[in-house]
This record gives structure tokens, C-alpha cells and sequence, in this order.
């Protein structure tokens, strides 16, 4: 968990309204709902996370979590506060915002509740942005020439792998783009 600087506070409480705004037009919140969300303290991932996106953070000595009040902070991925990946930086605080208000498992509930986001291609967009992450931490890229498929790594590989699409052996490269 790292401090949002004051630019970056302000990008996400915009984000924060507009979300709720969205949220607002769902006839399974309630108005009373939404507004506790805009009391819950926002801020930002460690720069260098990869997997991580958003994550909802209790309050200490919080055994069953369902209210909005008994969140500590909402953080989401530094990365995501630009205009490139402003849609799916929607998506994910809606996803943090479903779980702050009490649906903390990943079931068929929380599913339903999370595809009433009106953009679902911007929920499909998290893949791509796992895939620019790992891209920019890693010193090497295993490359197929058959498919030109990437695996970004931190080490090489040293001929010892196959790719997972056509089974040919691996070549490292150097990746450029973490140097």
C-alpha cells in the first residue's frame, strides 16, 4: 500500500463520483448505499504490483465484512489512473465498491452483481493490463518464432521451454522496455 500523491487523489475521487454515478442508475442500490461509499478512504497499489488491480482493505478486527463503513481504504493499481485505462479503472473500484458494500466472496452473486457494469468490454480489459505490467518488469521475453507469442520473465530461459500455443522451444531476448 502506498500514499496516492495529491494528483493522484484527485483523479480518483473524480473517478469515485462518476463510478457512483453509474452505480446510481442500478435499481439494486439504494441511495443510502452509495453515499457511505464516498466515505471510504481511497488509494494506490505499490507501483511495482502485477497482479493485484484494486483491492478492498478491512478495518482491523473486521470478522464478517458487509458494510461500507467497516472499510479502511480502496486501493487501485497506480497504473490505472491514466486516460488509456480510465474504463477499466471504472470497472475495477465498481468491483471494490461491490465488495465494500458486503459482498466479499467471488460467487455467482457477486458475479451478477459485478456484469451490471453498462461497459462490459472495459471489465474484459484486465488481462491486457496483467500482460503491460509483467511486460515492463521483465528483463526477458521468451519468444516463439513459430506464433511470435511473448512470456515475459525475469530469467532466462535457456532453451529449456516450449510455448503453450505450438509447442516450439523458447528463445530468450532482452527485454528493452525494463531497461
Amino acid at each position: 500500500m502506498a500514499k496516492p500523491s495529491p494528483s493522484q487523489l484527485v483523479e480518483l475521487n473524480e473517478l469515485r463520483d462518476f463510478v457512483i454515478e453509474v452505480m446510481s442508475a442500478m435499481e439494486v442500490w439504494s441511495e443510502q448505499q452509495l453515499t457511505k461509499l464516498t466515505g471510504i478512504k481511497l488509494g494506490v497499489l505499490r507501483r511495482n504490483a502485477t497482479q493485484r488491480h484494486g483491492v478492498t482493505r478491512w478495518k482491523l478486527g473486521v470478522r464478517n465484512p458487509s458494510l461500507p463503513e467497516q472499510v479502511e481504504v480502496i486501493d487501485l493499481h497506480p497504473r490505472l489512473i491514466s486516460d488509456e485505462w480510465r474504463p477499466y479503472a471504472g470497472w475495477v473500484m465498481h468491483h471494490e465498491f461491490v465488495h465494500a458494500l458486503g459482498f466479499t466472496a467471488h460467487d455467482s452473486k457477486f458475479r451478477s452483481l459485478e456484469e451490471l457494469w453498462p461497459s462490459p468490454k472495459s471489465g474484459k480489459m484486465g488481462s491486457a493490463f496483467t500482460e503491460m505490467l509483467r511486460k515492463e518488469k521483465a528483463s526477458w521475453l521468451w519468444v516463439c518464432n513459430t506464433c511470435e507469442k511473448e512470456y515475459p520473465r525475469q530469467k532466462a530461459g535457456r532453451g529449456k521451454y516450449l510455448c503453450r500455443v505450438c509447442r516450439t522451444v523458447l528463445i530468450d531476448v532482452p527485454n528493452k522496455a525494463s531497461q
